[in-house]
Parts: structure tokens; C-alpha cells; sequence
């Protein structure tokens, strides 16, 4: 209940009347055994528990027969990922971007826009598109230009539930919220022509390579897809002639193997030449909050100035 994901779901809970299950902490297996024993009609995670979910094994053999949804947000999530949690249970999937600054939810990917083996699976590297309620731009940073459709820029969004401000920091509020009611995210990203928002990067962790920019999700989203790579986050590193160079820490699958000369082998099918990992590193496990985003300021303080 600590942040705006956990309260926004109780909440939904008691205007609807409905009963919400807590656990005191996330085991995969024994919240699966909730929702199948409990009949859970909706559940919400973030993309960690999704992937831990569906890695049980025979996760998708169990009957999930009453679940009829499972909303999904506060970080990053891969194709790989959503694709393996469609295939576990079954359901409608709703993917939601939002702040605690917009009390939660602002932009959502629908159920209907989820089709991994269709048309349009491009979508689910999508967020989705505003409520009604909710305006969004995409502008320049620094001139704070309006930006055209796949023109990354950063996110900002207008909305009754966009936060008045932080309570008693006017500098900050300040630097958040422009005169005219615009929050600045601090996301980068970019509209397609349809208005649908694909997610980049925070702004503070876009790697600058040789003046080329790179996204660190792009390139987490090509390791991703190897079937040995289980986890896997890219930080920018310092490096004397570029500037910046990306290095990658990816966590194997449980019995997987695999090199960093293989893994940049297969990044380079999927990736320009600029975006490839310079350094890959194996790891153990990725520091996380508590709702499941990746500490890269901490992977930048203990990796960023360790050459592999």
C-alpha cells in the first residue's frame, strides 16, 4: 500500500465491493495457488511478478477459469514477458503508465490491443493511449518544442488528476509542473500516428554514445528475446573516446548458458551497429524496489566504471 499502484487497487476494490486479497509477500507459486483456489477475478502485478509467475513450473496448466483480467504497469515489461504471461492465463491483459504525481492510471493498452501473433503485435511494446480525460505530448526537453509522431521527446501529460504539487517543496513543484498545468515526467518516449505511446526511457538514463542517442530498453528488448537471457538492464558507462559506451548485465536463465560474444552476436540481427552492448556481464540478480523497477543508478555506481 506504500505507493499509488497498491492504494489505487484497494480503492478500486471498495467502490466496487469487491474482495482484495493481500499477501504479505510475493512467493510465485503460492500466489498462484491464491488465484486459482480463490477464484481471483482480477489481479494486478508488475512485469517481475508476471515473469516469475509464468516461470513456475506447469504455471499454465492450473485452472484460471475466473480470472478475468490482470492490469500490469510500473516498469518496463519485454514481449518475451507478456507473451509468456497471455500464454500462462489465458485472460485479458491491461497494460497502465502512470505517476503517483497522476494518482495512478493516465494511459492504458487495452485488452483488444494485445496480439502477439497478429498485425499489430508492435503494440505491445506500446502503454497504451490516454483516457479521455488525459492530454499528452511528447516535447523536446530542452526547447520544449512540440514533437512529431516517432520524434522521442519527453512525456508530458495535463489532467484533473495531475497532483497540484508536492506538499511544501516549491522548487520542485516548480521544476515538475509548468504554469500552465503540463506535468513533466521525466519519461522519454514518442507518439505513433494512431497515439499510441511507446516508452523510451527515463530522460536521466538515455545513453549518449558518439552523439548518437540510445534507449536502454531498445537494447534490453533485443537480449531479451534470447531464449537464454532471462533477465537483463543496459546502463551508459563512461568512456574516453565515445563519451558513453552500453554495457549490458543480463541474469541467464536457471541452467541456461551462453557467451557475451553470443549475446552480441544475436543483438546485432535486431540492433544498429551504435546500440550494440560494448561489455556484457553476467550477474546473479538486478537490484529492484519494492515494486519491481531495476536500481540503475545502483548498477551504474557499482558496474559504471568496470571495462569487461
Amino acid at each position: 500500500m506504500f505507493h499509488i499502484g497498491g492504494i489505487g487497487w484497494a480503492f478500486l476494490g471498495l467502490w466496487n465491493g469487491a474482495s482484495t486479497i493481500l499477501v504479505s509477500e510475493f512467493a510465485a507459486e503460492a500466489v498462484l495457488d491464491v488465484l486459482e483456489g480463490e477464484r481471483v477475478t482480477n489481479a494486478v502485478f508488475v512485469p517481475t511478478m508476471l515473469q516469475m509467475l509464468a516461470a513456475v513450473p506447469g504455471a499454465a496448466q492450473r485452472d484460471y477459469s475466473a480470472l478475468r483480467s490482470i492490469a500490469y504497469g510500473a516498469s518496463p515489461i519485454t514481449t518475451p514477458v507478456l507473451k509468456a504471461a497471455l500464454r500462462t492465463f489465458r485472460c485479458a491483459l491491461f497494460g497502465i503508465y502512470g505517476l503517483t504525481e497522476t494518482t495512478g492510471a493516465a494511459v492504458q493498452l487495452d485488452a483488444a490491443d494485445h496480439d502477439p501473433d497478429g498485425p499489430r503485435d508492435h503494440l505491445l511494446r506500446s502503454v497504451g493511449r490516454p483516457y479521455p480525460w488525459v492530454e499528452l505530448r511528447i516535447v523536446d526537453p530542452l526547447t520544449r518544442a512540440a514533437c512529431g509522431p516517432h520524434e522521442v521527446g519527453e512525456v508530458w501529460l495535463r489532467a484533473p488528476n495531475v497532483m497540484a504539487g508536492y506538499f511544501n517543496r516549491p522548487e520542485e513543484t516548480a521544476a515538475a509542473l509548468t504554469a500552465d498545468g503540463w506535468l513533466r515526467t521525466g519519461d522519454g518516449g514518442y507518439l505513433d500516428e494512431a497515439g499510441y505511446l511507446f516508452l523510451t526511457d527515463r530522460i536521466k538514463d538515455m545513453i549518449v554514445s558518439g552523439g548518437e542517442n540510445v534507449f536502454p530498453v531498445e537494447v534490453e528488448e533485443a537480449l531479451a528475446q534470447h531464449p537464454a537471457v532471462d533477465q537483463v538492464a543496459v546502463i551508459g558507462v563512461p568512456d574516453e573516446r565515445w563519451g558513453e559506451t552500453v554495457k549490458a548485465l543480463v541474469v541467464l536463465r536457471t541452467g541456461a548458458v551462453a557467451s557475451a560474444d553470443e549475446l552480441t552476436a544475436f543483438a546485432r540481427e535486431r540492433l544498429a551497429g551504435y546500440k550494440l552492448p560494448r561489455s556484457i556481464e553476467f550477474v546473479s540478480e538486478l537490484p529492484r524496489t519494492p515494486s519491481g523497477k531495476v536500481l540503475k543508478r545502483e548498477l551504474r555506481e557499482r558496474f559504471g566504471s568496470r571495462a569487461v
